[in-house]
């Protein structure tokens, strides 16, 4: 059986493979949108990053839930791992959204935020759910209490998931809208949601490559602080 730290970087490498293959698509292959909807036609080929980055941040905080519920559930140390490596990705992927996104939104609207647009701020909320348990377990003393409240707000940010999707199809300000049914009034061109999709499966190759290295990294952390924990117990009773 393959080590997993080597199954990991593989999954990371042909993941980053595929992320830049699909970006190069959608700059080259991808075909034009009407120029008469779009006061910056070709702005819109960011979404081959953008929407990927946003779909494989949503994986992230289920394993977020996932393994706060674990946590409150088990008390076990491996769903204590997918707090840390959920709110981690959280993070990494969130932050490749909300960079993103105004990028597209200074050239399409002329400001890189609207804060009158309900999905924008609950996805930034969303972020800022993912930075606050970062820095809180690299501030704060790790012990059950710390933990339980990292839990709690771990769950708590996950309810943002559902608000965040239901906002793009009900509440649409100038964010556009998700196309999941196609009707004689939308759809999708073939071209891309083929790139959409070979985006999406190479970020989600690159998301379970940082899944698996990241639990394996913290895994050899808690290894080694317990070995501390033994040498300084030791130490103290010689």
């Amino acid at each position: 059986m393959r080590h997993p730290r080597s199954m990991a970087i593989a999954c990371i490498v042909m993941g980053s493979i595929g992320v830049i293959i699909s970006a190069l698509l959608g700059i080259f292959l991808a075909p034009d949108v009407n120029p008469s909807q779009w006061r910056a036609p070709e702005a819109y080929r960011i979404i081959f990053l953008h929407v990927p980055f946003a779909w494989t941040s949503f994986l992230a905080f289920i394993v977020l839930f996932i393994g706060s519920l674990g946590w409150y559930l088990r008390r076990s140390e491996s769903s204590w791992r997918l707090v840390q490596t959920g709110s981690d990705l959280g993070l990494l992927f969130g932050f490749g959204v909300i960079t993103s996104g105004p990028i597209w939104g200074m050239a399409e609207w002329g400001v890189p935020w609207d804060w009158a647009d309900l999905r924008l701020n609950t996805f930034a909320l969303l972020t800022a759910v993912a930075l606050f348990i970062v820095m809180a377990r690299r501030s704060q003393f790790d012990d059950d209490t710390t933990r339980d409240t990292i839990a709690s707000v771990g769950l708590f940010g996950f309810m943002l998931v559902p608000i965040t999707a239901v906002a793009t199809t009900l509440y649409q300000k100038r964010h556009p809208g998700i196309v999941i049914v196609e009707s004689e009034n939308s759809g999708l061109d073939p071209v891309i949601r083929t790139i959409l999709l070979s985006g999406f499966i190479s970020m989600t190759f690159l998301f379970v490559g940082f899944v698996m290295l990241s639990n394996h990294l913290y895994a050899e952390e808690a290894d080694l602080e317990r070995e501390l924990k033994k040498l300084d117990l030791a130490e103290e009773v010689s």
